[in-house]
């Protein structure tokens, strides 16, 4: 079995560290809690042994996910087992190595020693915590029921991590195929094609014209095929600085909303993101304007983001939820009806996080689906490409061999 390398509170509040041989993380766990202790961390040894110089958890330019997710379970774990938020920070400062993050960590416990609510000090470092993260720590302020706040945010954290890493996983297979193929196509037409063509010159043989379109495309790419290479990052830089432009983003999300496929799964997506943000937003005690506010920023796509402008505006005027958002174009119809279900019912945050469940699951199904399909089109778009590059180029080479030959 696997050794894990642990970190827990004991009843009197000191550090407990330690391994421990178990079958997984969970097993870990419970044989702490058993011995009357609060788990914080519970790792394999060969994770810990890696390097931390990849964790940087709250560095000011680039806070990872991840590492939020893991302050959110600590901090979550020690204030669901009694402890109070300033003494769950001591903890966790005191077990944090030096860094970055243990310096925010520092400036968080300062602040709320001083007397802040932790939701101000976590408003006040905007580049780490978002408004969704901070409104919910509000919320639980308020309604006195903090480890309930910070284990929902850790459930959505991880929620959403695992929906990115599937995401991402489905969709890493078509990029190395994308980037092999265009790799071999410019290996072929750069390398192979001027070579050969120099054999057809010497000849003197009037060649097909698909065997010059080849030999012409080769020429090109080694002529300035450079050009092209700086072209493709030119162009990439000037869609990153654009990106910031709201007017340009708006326009190229709606571009990407019109793509068949593609626009199936960004509106999947961002439904599933808006839902499980609102619905845990509402479940937590947020007021539905402030939920959809926040909710609002959470969408990814600008086009979409526009359409939900007006919803809020509507509700503050007395409508229901489901007709504003169903009017708004913004997502499936799906949702709205089942919004209006929950309305009827008085749980629209149980409707809201079911719908989330369903969209997310839809949207691992309409990725592999994406995947299935994508696969077999690449690979034979390769093939016949290549294919064809071959036959152009065998042709003439056949035909100087038989000229040889009777000659």
């Amino acid at each position: 079995m696997p050794w894990f390398r642990y970190k827990a509170a004991t009843s009197a509040g000191d550090v407990l560290e330690g391994e421990m041989e178990a079958a997984d993380r969970h097993e870990v766990v419970r044989r702490l809690q058993a011995e009357g202790h609060v788990p914080i961390r519970a790792d394999a040894v060969d994770a810990v042994s890696k390097p931390r110089s990849s964790e940087g958890l709250f560095r000011r330019r680039a806070t990872s996910r991840r590492d939020v997710e893991m302050f959110t379970l600590e901090l979550a774990a020690l204030v669901r087992a009694g402890l109070a938020v300033d003494k769950g920070l001591d903890i966790l400062v005191e077990i944090e190595p030096p860094g970055p993050r243990r310096d925010l960590l520092r400036e968080l416990q300062g602040d709320v020693r001083g007397g802040m609510a932790f939701s101000e000090a976590l408003a006040r470092r905007e580049h780490v915590f978002s408004r969704f993260f901070v409104n919910m720590v509000r919320a639980g302020e308020i309604g006195g029921a903090m480890d309930k706040a910070l284990s929902r945010l850790a459930e959505f954290l991880e929620r959403g991590r695992e929906l990115r890493q599937d995401v991402g996983n489905a969709l890493l297979y078509p990029v190395i195929l994308v980037f092999v193929a265009l790799l071999s196509i410019a290996v072929i037409l750069g390398v192979v094609v001027p070579r050969i063509s120099a054999m057809f010159e010497d000849s003197g043989q009037a060649l097909p014209w698909f065997t010059n379109l080849v030999v012409a495309g080769g020429g090109l790419v080694q002529d300035f095929g450079w050009i092209a290479g700086i072209a493709i990052f030119v162009a990439y830089v000037y869609v990153r600085q654009k990106s910031n432009d709201p007017s340009f983003r708006k326009q190229w999300d709606g571009y990407l909303l019109k793509l068949p496929l593609v626009s199936r799964l960004i509106a999947e997506i961002e439904a599933s993101r808006y839902m499980r943000t609102l619905g845990t937003l509402l479940e937590n005690g947020v007021n539905l304007l402030d939920a959809l506010a926040v909710s609002r920023d959470v969408v990814g796509n600008q086009a979409i983001a526009a359409r939900l402008d007006g919803v809020a505006a509507r509700v503050r005027q007395g409508e229901g939820l489901s007709r504003p958002l169903l009017e708004s174009r913004a997502f499936p119809s799906l949702a709205s009806h089942l919004v209006r279900v929950g309305e009827e019912t008085g749980s629209v945050d149980a409707m809201l996080l079911h719908l989330a469940a369903i969209y997310e699951s839809q949207v691992r199904t309409t990725t592999k689906r994406m995947v299935t399909l994508l696969g077999p089109i690449l690979i034979l778009g390769l093939a016949v490409f290549i294919a064809a590059i071959m036959f152009a180029l065998v042709v003439p080479i056949l035909s100087i061999n038989e000229l040889a030959l009777t000659g």
